[in-house]
Order: structure tokens, then C-alpha cells, then sequence
């Protein structure tokens, strides 16, 4: 009887080894699937690149839009921007035009930038209180715009005798992608305006006020007021409406005479021959002064209760109302000191 060990064959050592491998293979997928899956799939915003040109079309989905940030190096991946913006439910915000947007940066913070209306370039605000004309001169003046005339085609919103487009073009920022067409960019802010005009209830009027009445009334008042006291002077200008009472509002005259931004009105002024002039014509000028915002047309629709006649800033930020004229006399004469010694420069 021997005392040795007994001896491994060749083949079940060759077994063992192809097991040890097998063992040590399936440790290293391991690692490196936990290296994949741990792998970042965003920027971080510690160190972001240069700007790049993000064209927005006009109707463009998400999806568009994130295959282009991963390919111009915005994102690291158009999946999580997908994932981002269907999770802000902000999509609909992302304005058409040229987005200038820094690359290498987080889906969150390209979304935040995508939103920022003053990053797109050649953007156009209609301000509150602006007119047509200057509309038509900041339309005129846009590189990325093609320039059409296409004015005459435009129908108002609101249908009046003027066929005019004043007051109908809603204040607000926008953008356009490129080769929109002036005729197309006025078609948007007339587009702004309905949606307004809906959430408003503009289109009901007023009382015996019909809209486009109620949005004349707002184009004053835009002009005259301001947002704390948008309502009481709507009340004033209804008062002297149904008292039959010149209006008698500088904004009325300086829009005919081109005064607009003046703080005064000379005596002369007043005496324009001008349907709008409303020192010398009772009722409403035939069509609205400017574009008002909503604050404005939602006080013409709300008026204050009062019984004023009267109201007159003797300073800036110092609006008074009175139905004593000659209370307002007294006043008048205090803003007339206030302006001479340059209360309102």
C-alpha cells in the first residue's frame, strides 16, 4: 500500500484554471459595468464653455431641440434634457429664435438659459404704452426679420371703422425664428392680444361699453396712470362720459401731435383740429392712443368706485383725485410749482 498523495490529471487541472478565469472575468464585467453606470450623464456647472448659436424653429419638440444641444456640446446627453423638460413641463416656454446658450453645461441650467428670453438674439419688446408706429419701427429695424408689407392684409382682433391695428398689438417680449416675415411677427402680437383679450374678458366689454370702446378707454389710461391707480382713473374717464364731459386728456392731444413723453401741454396744444383731441370733442377719440398691458385693460374692465371728475400728478408717484375743481385747481397750481423746479426731471 502506497503512502503517496494521490496525482491531479492534466484535464482536471486545466478544469480548475478555466474556472478561475471564468471567476476573475466575471468580477472584471462587474467593475466596469458599476464604472459604466456611475459614469456622469451630464455636465456639471463648475467649468462651462463658450456660447453657441441654438436655433429654436417655430413649433420644434423637445426632442429637436435636445439632439441639438448634445451635438453642439451643450448637454452630454439629449436624453436627460428630455428627461428635464418633460419633468419642468416648461417646453411650450422655449421661444423660437437664435439662443445664444453656453456649452458643457447641466440639463437643468441649459433649460434655465433656453428660457431666458434675453439671450435670444435681435429679440423685440412692445412696451407697454407703445404705439403702432413704434412697433412698426423696432419691426423695421430687426436684422433676423424678413421685411414684408403685408400691413393692409392684417385683420384687427377687434374689428372697428378704422380697420386700425392700434392698441391690439399685445406688449410683450418676443422672438422669432429665422426668415419670420414682418407680416408674420405682426400676426403673432395680434395673436398675443386675442389670447389676452379671452383670459381678460375683454371681448364682453363693459357695461354700455362695447371692446373695442373698453380698450380705447385702456389706451388712456396706460398713458395716464400708472398701476396703482389704473382703476381710478378708468372711473374718471367713465364718470366724464356719462356726464357728457370733455375728456380732456393730454395723452389724447400729444398722440395727435406727435407730443408723446412730454410732461405738459400748451394752451395751443389744445386747440389742434383733431378727432383726438379731447379738449375739444366729447366722447372717445376714434381709435385706441397705444398698446395697454393687461393691468391697464383688466382696470377698464374693473373701474374703482368714486365719484371723481378729476385727477392730476402735482409730483411724481403723487396721483390725486377729487370731484372739486376747485380743489384740483389748487392742485394744478402745485403741480405747476413742481415742474418749475424740476420736480419731474
Amino acid at each position: 500500500m502506497s503512502n503517496s498523495l494521490p496525482a491531479f490529471s492534466q484535464s482536471s487541472l486545466a478544469g480548475k484554471r478555466r474556472q478561475i478565469l471564468i471567476g476573475i472575468f466575471v468580477i472584471v464585467l462587474a467593475i466596469v459595468g458599476v464604472i459604466i453606470a456611475t459614469k456622469p450623464q451630464d455636465y456639471s456647472n463648475s467649468r462651462p464653455g463658450p456660447e453657441k448659436s441654438i436655433v429654436v424653429a417655430n413649433g420644434e419638440i423637445g426632442s429637436a431641440i435636445a439632439t441639438d444641444l448634445e451635438k453642439q456640446g451643450v448637454v452630454k446627453k439629449a436624453s436627460v434634457f428630455v428627461a428635464k423638460l418633460t419633468a419642468s413641463q416648461l417646453g411650450r416656454g422655449i421661444a423660437p429664435g437664435v439662443h445664444r446658450i453656453q456649452t458643457h453645461i447641466s440639463s437643468t441650467l441649459a433649460l434655465t438659459q433656453l428660457l431666458d428670453q434675453k439671450r435670444i438674439a435681435d429679440s423685440l419688446v412692445v412696451k407697454e404704452g407703445s404705439t403702432l408706429s413704434d412697433v412698426l419701427k423696432s419691426l423695421h429695424s430687426n436684422v433676423s426679420l424678413v421685411q414684408s408689407d403685408g400691413i393692409p392684409s392684417l385683420k384687427p382682433p377687434i374689428a372697428n371703422p378704422a380697420h386700425s391695428l392700434e392698441g391690439q398689438l399685445f406688449p410683450l417680449r418676443y422672438s422669432f425664428a429665422p426668415q419670420t416675415t414682418t407680416h408674420d411677427a405682426l400676426d403673432q402680437m395680434l395673436g398675443h392680444f386675442v389670447i389676452n383679450a379671452k383670459s381678460t374678458g375683454l371681448l364682453g366689454g363693459y357695461e354700455k361699453y362695447s371692446a373695442y370702446q373698453v380698450l380705447t378707454i385702456a389706451s388712456m389710461v396706460q398713458i395716464e396712470g400708472d398701476p396703482t391707480n389704473f382703476s381710478k382713473v378708468s372711473r374718471v374717464i367713465y364718470n366724464r362720459l356719462k356726464l357728457g364731459m370733455p375728456l380732456q386728456l393730454n395723452s389724447t392731444v400729444q398722440y395727435a401731435a406727435n407730443l408723446r413723453g412730454r410732461i405738459g401741454l400748451s394752451n395751443k396744444a389744445t386747440q389742434i383740429r383733431s378727432p383726438y383731441n379731447t379738449y375739444i370733442h366729447t366722447g372717445l377719440p376714434p381709435t385706441p392712443i397705444s398698446n395697454p398691458g393687461a393691468d391697464a385693460i383688466a382696470a377698464s374692465l374693473k373701474p374703482s368706485d368714486g365719484n371723481w371728475l378729476y385727477f392730476i400728478t402735482v409730483k411724481p408717484h403723487d396721483t390725486r383725485f377729487t370731484n372739486d375743481f376747485a380743489l384740483f385747481q389748487t392742485w394744478n397750481t402745485l403741480y405747476n410749482n413742481n415742474v418749475a423746479s424740476g420736480a419731474f426731471k
